[in-house]
């Protein structure tokens, strides 16, 4: 791994860490469903226009259609929407940390449903992970968290985990930022149905909200999506995938810095033990 995919690596981790404390401000002040498909639809429409001012193509192949699809359906409608929605009622911090034990599903999928090996490490890592959530979600449950954001934000990462299985066949072949252009109008097209269903548009105007508007929409949406297929493309998903062992240390450093959230010890230990299984099983995969 050279210098400059570790750098991607970093701000890959630095920029999807500081989506939760930036969509914590915005369901404050907005209906969720609906800023988060107006979001898409800005960033979907600005990435499809530059990759077409850079001569990047829109006739990709069936499996990068296909990546496009999935992606677009479990990343960024049910993933981010159930997210959107938990974090009405959940703490920007918790919504990180679960979040973070995606590569620990993604691993148990591949062992449990695809058959691959895992070795010692990768087991340890796969235990160290389920204790780390384990221990994490006993301490907030205990001090009266809502069980059904939390239920919404486990939904979410098992969604999130389908997206990634599916990214590897949608980087492949070229025409990258036009890929993360039309994933997001695919998440932007299937979150107005429940949107302009179910919520009103109540929207209160302040600075607050068009920043993280404005920085979810650019860094974490648009930003931090291109570096993620870029890295993978680079040094491949195993690789590129150990990088979110930084996300729960940063998730919650992020909300307590920014939103004064109140991180407890059985907090910051169970953290630590989650991102120490996700740096074992990544790891038990180059070895």
């Amino acid at each position: 791994m050279d210098i400059k995919a570790i750098g991607m690596g970093l701000a890959f981790a630095l920029m999807w860490s500081s989506a939760f404390t930036s969509a914590r401000v915005i369901v404050e002040y907005a209906p969720p469903l609906s800023a988060l498909a107006l979001r898409f639809l800005i960033s979907g429409l600005l990435g499809v226009l530059v990759a077409w001012i850079l001569g990047q193509s829109a006739r990709l192949s069936r499996t990068q259609w296909f990546g496009v699809v999935i992606f677009g359906i479990c990343q960024n409608a049910l993933y981010l929407g159930l997210n959107f929605v938990a974090m009405q009622t959940i703490p920007a911090s918790l919504a990180a940390i679960i979040a973070s034990t995606m590569p620990l599903l993604v691993a148990l999928a591949g062992w449990l449903i695809f058959g691959n090996r895992v070795r010692p490490l990768g087991v340890a890592g796969l235990i160290a992970g389920v204790l780390g959530v384990v221990l994490i979600m006993g301490a907030r449950l205990q001090g009266g968290i809502d069980v059904y954001g939390l239920i919404l934000c486990v939904i979410g990462v098992i969604s999130l985990t389908i997206a990634t299985l599916a990214v590897l066949g949608a980087s492949s072949g070229g025409n990258v930022l036009m890929i993360v252009g039309l994933q997001m109008l695919v998440g932007s097209a299937i979150l107005w149905v429940p949107a302009l269903t179910f919520e009103v548009w109540d929207v209160t105007w302040n600075w607050q909200l068009v920043v993280a508007f404005a920085y979810t929409t650019l860094v974490p949406g648009l930003a931090a999506t291109l570096v993620w297929f870029l890295l993978v493309g680079r040094i491949g998903a195993v690789k590129a995938s150990t990088f979110h062992f930084l996300n729960p240390f940063l998730g919650v450093a992020i909300a307590a810095v920014i939103l004064s959230e109140e991180i407890g010890a059985l907090d910051v230990l169970g953290v630590t033990i989650i991102a120490g299984g996700i740096l074992a099983v990544q790891l038990s995969k180059q070895t």
